[in-house]
């Protein structure tokens, strides 16, 4: 799941004016509330940013809802947060909206939405979101194992997600170690576990996922789930940056600007 980071210590204490005015910051102190289970603070600052249409805390809204996180589970509510975001240019919540639209189990199926939100998370880089687009193209042909994962996954069969992401994490595929990790942060279909989430992110991170490096970061900022170490943050957050993670772009950005990295 995408969130923001700004690399700066006095995140956790901003108010709504600073969130308002640097939303990197509110998106920082948000996700910090997030990983401590703290759903409701967490929320708090997603709808304040609300108000400048920002995309990360519109997408982020969504997963709350969709996941029943503090809140009952909402998926009109998700669905329309969603909307919102991949119109603000999220990509995330592009290719959110194009597996919930292709896969039918969550909301219904429509293949035309689906391809238009594929499209567009496609066209902003994200290559599951191609794999996606090019798997309708060709209905006849089994989805991968990690399509499969992800369907499940989209279709709220979170355990049988889970099993199937930690088979191919376990053999070596990063990018369902990064989807177990996060698992493993919001406690779906699995217990929720930080230190078994840093874990998996870790594995992830070393073996180049750029996801996971910038999660990695972020909790070598914040504290929470590894140890807080302010270079390590910086040394993984530039990792992901240098393979255009967007978040880890604008958050060293946001940082250099502070004159903080």
């Amino acid at each position: 799941m995408l969130l923001a980071l700004i690399g700066t210590a006095s995140a956790q204490d901003s108010t709504r004016s600073d969130w308002l005015r640097n939303p990197a910051m509110g998106n920082y102190k948000a996700y910090a509330e997030f990983k401590m289970g703290h759903y409701a603070e967490a929320r708090h600052v997603w709808e304040t940013l609300t108000e400048v249409g920002n995309g990360d805390a519109l997408f982020n809204l969504g997963v709350l809802a969709e996941d029943g996180l503090g809140e009952p589970r909402d998926l009109p509510k998700a669905e329309t947060l969603y909307t919102a975001a991949a119109r603000a240019g999220n990509f995330k919540a592009q290719y959110r909206l194009g597996l919930l639209y292709s896969t039918g189990e969550t909301l219904p199926r429509d293949l035309a939405r689906a391809r238009l939100y594929l499209g567009m998370a496609a066209q902003a880089g994200d290559a599951d979101a191609r794999a996606r687009l090019a798997a309708l193209d060709q209905p006849d042909q089994a989805l991968s194992p990690y399509q499969q994962a992800e369907s499940l996954s989209a279709g709220g069969r979170h355990t049988e997600a889970a099993t199937l992401y930690a088979r191919l994490a376990d053999q070596g595929d990063r990018s369902a170690q990064t989807r177990l990790a996060w698992m493993y942060e919001a406690g779906r279909g699995v217990p929720r576990d930080l230190a078994e989430a840093a874990r998996r992110f870790r594995l992830a991170a070393d073996a180049g996922e750029a996801e996971a490096q910038y999660a990695l970061a972020v909790m070598h900022r914040t504290g929470v789930g590894q140890d807080k170490d302010l270079p390590a943050s910086l040394h993984w957050l530039k990792k992901a940056a240098a393979q255009g993670y967007p978040a880890a772009l604008a958050a060293l950005q946001s940082g250099s600007a502070a004159g903080l990295y």
